[in-house]
């Protein structure tokens, strides 16, 4: 079958498919995972790039690779230095004329990913760095960035990417970790206020960036996560944040999601006061929290689902059976307002023919909507 990815992509986002939707799953982390435990990719993909990855499987990928285009520029005087405390764990420290930062990260046999061991903002003083940080950063584009991640992917999806995440969740999981920020925001309100107002002001500078670049597909990338974010802080911070991005995204004619990857039941009574045009990585049931019906109701008929098939249905231990039932379901019920993909990742441990499988039912549904 003759495949357009990035044009159906932008026809999906933007209302315009004809019916038709878009299989989209992210694999990387079932890649990474693999690639770090040293165990080998079964075949063919043991030998393949990512991207002939996506191909092999003849599925659309989210391209967030495109983030390379848009770069932070901080004040020439921001300098920082690193020094081995173990061999575990490095300590950077973030020089600026108002004062440093230190943060210490520690490596952990089991993840590629570093772990925090002390945050970079601890203290208010820290927390005034941080401010001062923000109010000097500026973004430019790359254009080389763009036409390599253009040249290895381009024909795998439309440009996407997305956006540092906005004031609370910033302190949640950049900098303070959840407990430290919640006692930020109660004992020192007016310093948090501004490195709000300072990282909002950032922002907009990088719209400004984003506005004039072709990538039209805008992500917030909060994890948003109501066990930690509950309706009233929502509605107190991130409300207003994303008011004025999608205002802002919306002058440049962009598309608009945010990613909601935790619990998400009490904040989707709230999802169509965003102004967001969709919502990626929300977790359905027997994963997450909500079911189909409880998401369809919060999304209304204005907003794309992004995603929406829970990542445990591509493990063994759920009959693929289940998967079927569940991706026509899906379908039904949310197409032509559909990106469809999973939700958050594919695991290591999943079962990466089931893209395969999945792949055949959109095929399918595509194929009787044209018709």
């Amino acid at each position: 079958m003759e495949r357009n990815w990035p044009l159906l992509h932008r026809q999906v986002c933007f209302g315009e498919s004809g019916g038709r939707i878009i299989w989209q799953p992210r694999i990387q982390c079932w890649i990474t995972d693999k690639r770090f435990a040293g165990e080998p990719l079964p075949d063919p993909f043991e030998h393949l790039s990512e991207p002939d990855m996506f191909r092999e499987l003849d599925c659309s990928a989210r391209i967030y690779q495109y983030n390379a285009s848009i770069k932070p520029v901080e004040h020439p005087a921001v300098t920082r230095t690193e020094r081995m405390l173990n061999e575990r764990d490095v300590e950077t420290t973030i020089h600026t004329p108002v004062g440093k930062q230190v943060q210490v990260m520690r490596r952990t046999p089991n993840s590629p990913r570093q772990i925090e061991k002390k945050w970079p903002i601890t203290t208010v003083e820290e927390l005034r760095v941080a401010t001062w940080r923000a109010e000097h950063t500026e973004w430019r584009w790359d254009q080389e960035a763009f036409d390599r991640v253009q040249r290895d992917w381009g024909d795998l999806g439309a440009p996407t990417m997305y956006m540092p995440r906005v004031n609370v969740q910033d302190l949640f999981i950049n900098t303070m970790g959840v407990e430290a920020a919640i006692y930020a925001i109660y004992d020192w309100p007016d310093d948090v206020a501004a490195y709000f107002s300072a990282l909002d002001e950032s922002h907009a500078r990088m719209i400004e960036v984003i506005n004039a670049s072709p990538i039209d597909i805008i992500n917030f990338g909060d994890n948003i996560h109501a066990g930690t974010l509950p309706p009233r802080l929502f509605r107190q911070y991130v409300l207003p944040a994303y008011h004025r991005r999608c205002a802002l995204l919306h002058e440049g004619k962009k598309f608009c999601h945010a990613h909601w990857d935790g619990d998400t039941k009490s904040l989707l009574p709230l999802a169509r006061e965003t102004h967001l045009d969709g919502i990626e990585a929300i977790t359905p049931v027997p994963q997450g929290d909500v079911t189909l019906e409880e998401i369809r109701e919060g999304l209304g008929d204005e907003m794309v689902l992004i995603d929406g098939l829970p990542a445990i249905l591509f493990d063994t231990l759920y009959p693929v059976s289940m998967l079927e039932e569940y991706t026509r379901r899906l379908i039904e019920m949310f197409a032509p307002r559909l990106v469809l993909g999973i939700s958050d990742e594919i695991s290591s441990t999943g079962d990466i023919e089931r893209v395969r499988v999945v792949g055949r039912i959109v095929d399918e549904y595509n194929a009787r909507v044209a018709q």
